[in-house]
């Protein structure tokens, strides 16, 4: 259900002014969340459903909202990959750019809308700088004609690529945020962590961080290399952006992550986060300096709601869900005596109900 709008909304203030105050809420995994619906392919994950089914993807953006998101990413993941008569790149950014923004105007709050741009088979393929800026502006394009409020260079493998998506978007007036989706051994190419993060800053991007491939643990000891490499490198006003995967992945390949893990796409189940590891995962987050805090894949309006409440004082912000239900944490308080103990959450170690599942996996049969 989408949020009444109040008769006086405040003044929307922009991302580098808000992260300058404190912590910025992102919101989750759209894509994976269209896929797991019904309205998307596994393995390929091309957003068609901004054009056909907009108003899955609206439902998807009011829940992040109602669970108290700050940020409104659209529906535009690999977009450049659907060159149909119907629906393409472009129609597809387009429908998402403006379902987005429905989203946000509805919102009592003022909101962030970004639009992202992604790794390009163009450049797998091989086909050079030329051609992939090419399809990146082709893309930003419609951000700026929505005028979306930051843009984003994320799902990068290999710095080189993100470097050319960088330079790109810079060519903007928005801000940018920058994140790759490598682990603490670096990127595909054998660059540094350390490397990349600096390499990014000095591009440009005022946010820089990890998105995707690995599970909030991994991604955490990812980001505190990230800070301690803009540190030495006399950066530390440049931003650090968090957004990891939404399942537990401390055994995934490196530095392939949970795409080389036996159990994806169709058996992640099992792994997936509680809302108490969104709740964990924000706090040693926002307690490492991250000052965007969002999720990616796998993260759905239950996560966002803990990360939500999990920083709700500091940030003096209350999510819609809150505001009328309360704490999901407080929920036994007075009521029981163990579950009503705030620290029986915050500790918990669920079981998986399946005696032969193994805590790690074989993952040596995958042939990528």
């Amino acid at each position: 259900m989408a949020e009444e709008p109040t008769a006086k909304r405040a003044p929307k203030r922009g991302l580098l002014e808000r992260l300058a105050d404190g912590v910025v809420v992102g919101d989750g995994g759209m894509i994976w969340t269209m896929e797991e619906r019904g309205y998307a392919k596994a393995s390929v994950y091309s957003p068609e459903v901004a054009v056909e089914n907009p108003d899955a993807v609206l439902q998807v953006h009011r829940e992040f909202l109602h669970n108290g998101a700050d940020v409104l990413q659209t529906c535009t993941f690999f977009s450049e990959k659907v060159e149909d008569e119907s629906v393409n790149g472009v129609s597809i950014n387009d429908s998402a750019c403006a379902t987005a923004k429905q989203a946000a105007a509805e919102s009592s709050e003022p909101i962030l809308v970004s639009g992202s741009i992604t790794k390009t088979e163009l450049y797998l393929a091989g086909k050079g700088k030329e051609a992939v800026q090419a399809e990146f502006r082709r893309q930003m394009e419609t951000y700026l004609k929505h005028d979306l409020d930051f843009l984003i260079a994320e799902f990068y493998e290999r710095l080189e690529e993100a470097l050319w998506a960088v330079e790109v978007l810079k060519e903007s007036d928005k801000p940018v945020m920058a994140t790759m989706c490598i682990g603490p051994g670096g990127d595909w190419n054998g660059v540094s962590t350390e490397e990349c993060a600096v390499a990014l800053a000095k591009a440009g991007a005022d946010l820089v961080g990890i998105n995707c491939r690995f599970g909030p643990e991994t991604c955490l000891k990812t980001m505190a290399i990230v800070k301690e490499a803009l540190r030495k490198a006399n950066l530390e006003n440049v931003y650090l952006a968090a957004q990891p995967f939404g399942y537990c992945t401390p055994d995934a390949p490196t530095p392939q992550g949970y795409t080389a893990m036996r159990e994806f796409p169709f058996a992640m189940e099992p792994r997936a986060i509680t809302r108490v590891d969104a709740y964990n995962y924000a706090v040693a987050a926002e307690k490492l300096g991250v000052r965007y805090i969002g999720g990616c894949c796998g993260f759905q309006g239950k996560h966002i709601r803990s990360m939500s409440e999990a920083l709700q004082e500091t940030r003096g912000i209350v999510a819609p869900v809150t505001k009328h239900y309360g704490k999901w944490i407080d929920t036994y308080v007075g009521k029981n005596p163990v579950r009503g103990d705030k620290n029986f959450w915050l500790k918990m170690e669920p079981a998986t109900g399946r005696p032969k599942s193994a805590a790690y996996s074989d993952h040596s049969i995958i042939k990528l």
